[in-house]
């Protein structure tokens, strides 16, 4: 299993949320509904942002089977940043082909062209990142696959999404665990002719599992199994979250899917016989990584991160959903704490480039070993990035990576 916490590339990948109708970081917006609207967008920065500093936690960042206190924060990290990343993907994807109303003519042409392309870029650079010989289990190229896979449902409605979320969480996991658990070789044959198993593996297609098989099936963040977060975020941004309402369901909904999770999960392994006990939470197995692994059945059951289950996915969406839900309604009710935030919304509205920078940090550091296990290097290394973000954004609309990628798109403007 991998034990990260990854960044989801930019809004749809090098796109902050700050659009045209929307104001530079740090801005404050008084009154009616462009206030309500650009606060909104902030909110959803300020929750990757959070996931950004997660992703930090996650790889350089102290272990979490040390135990106390920051124990518990590092095990927090862990799998569920990606998961809020994996949700916010789906965000991402609507806001480029429109998210209450999908785009039609040729700006909705435009937006698919711009999907496609960065996903085609996300692929490649996803996959030249892990050739790299990094240590980082680099999510760029899966991020690829989602946004290739979950593009033809863009124009649905809300509630197909959410049906679409609800089956593909109860199926998905299912399909890929009988697949791999049937497996007779035919998945090596496939890497031994798959160019990307050929790259990212460095030439050795059979230790690489970041080509197609290994995106789809048995990476670090198999489609299969990751496609749900996808779905949701995106059934979530259908919605007018401007609406107190609504968002107050969405966070009872968010705390209702974390009990069913973790609880059903804590519940099923205690009834399963056999069952070992726990010695507490950061060593349960439906909670986290720092667990042994059940045997048998039991696998299905347990709430983990990056276990790939059922379970899992449900309790990992319930944490999405809330934080997604937190960050909205701060930045809409307290403008003090959102201009105090203000340089981890630069981070969220530049991930691509805050994604990249730790894994060359990493590289550069000669760390052989993840999580690190340093907290001065999480703390320099959030400073780096929140600083360089917030300063940087005074200036410029995007992150430096962010533009390129939004120069690489441009392209599409030209499709009628």
């Amino acid at each position: 299993m991998g034990h990260n916490g990854l960044p989801a590339p930019g809004d749809g990948v090098g796109q902050s949320t700050r659009g045209a109708d929307t104001v530079r970081v740090g801005d404050v917006v008084q009154g009616g509904d462009a206030a309500r609207t650009t606060t909104r967008l902030v909110g959803v920065d300020l929750a990757r942002g959070l996931a950004v500093l997660g992703m930090y936690a996650a790889h350089v960042g102290p272990n979490p089977g040390d135990g106390g206190v920051i124990g518990f924060v590092m095990e927090v990290t862990h799998g569920r940043s990606s998961a809020l990343f994996a949700f916010l993907a789906g965000f991402s994807i609507l806001l480029i082909t429109g998210r209450r109303v999908p785009k039609t003519g040729p700006a909705g042409r435009q937006a698919r062209v711009k999907i496609l392309i960065r996903a085609a870029i996300l692929l490649v650079l996803g996959t030249l990142l892990t050739a790299s010989g990094t240590k980082v289990e680099v999510i760029l190229a899966y991020y690829g696959l989602y946004f290739l896979l979950a593009l033809p449902l863009a124009r649905l409605r809300a509630d197909t999404l959410a049906v679409i979320a609800v089956a593909s969480v109860l199926v998905l996991p299912q399909i890929m665990f009988t697949v791999i658990a049937t497996d007779s070789g035919w998945t090596a044959a496939v890497n031994r002719f798959d160019p990307l198993a050929w790259l990212s593996g460095r030439g050795d297609p059979s230790s690489s599992n970041d080509g197609l098989i290994g995106l789809l099936l048995n990476g670090g963040y198999p489609a299969l199994s990751w496609l749900p977060f996808v779905f949701a975020g995106m059934a979530v941004a259908r919605l007018d979250l401007s609406d107190t309402v609504i968002r107050g369901r969405l966070a009872a909904t968010g705390l209702g899917l974390m009990v069913l999770g973790y609880g059903g999960s804590a519940l099923a392994l205690s009834l399963a016989p056999g069952a070992a006990a726990r010695p507490g939470i950061l060593y349960a197995p439906w909670w986290s990584d720092v667990a042994d692994d059940p045997t048998g059945w039991r696998q299905l059951v347990v709430a983990m991160p990056h276990s790939e289950t059922t379970l899992s996915i449900v309790a990992n969406t319930g944490v999405a959903l809330t934080v997604l839900i937190a960050c909205l309604a701060a930045c809409d009710r307290f403008q003090q704490f959102r201009r105090l935030a203000t340089p981890l919304i630069a981070v969220g509205s530049m991930s691509l480039t805050a994604y990249v920078f730790h894994v060359v940090a990493i590289a550069v550091l000669g760390f052989d070993v993840l999580p690190a296990g340093s907290l001065p290097v999480l703390l320099g290394l959030s400073a780096i990035i929140m600083m360089f973000a917030y300063y940087w954004s005074r200036f410029f609309r995007r992150g430096p990576l962010e533009w390129l990628l939004h120069r690489a798109t441009a392209v599409a403007d030209r499709v009628r």
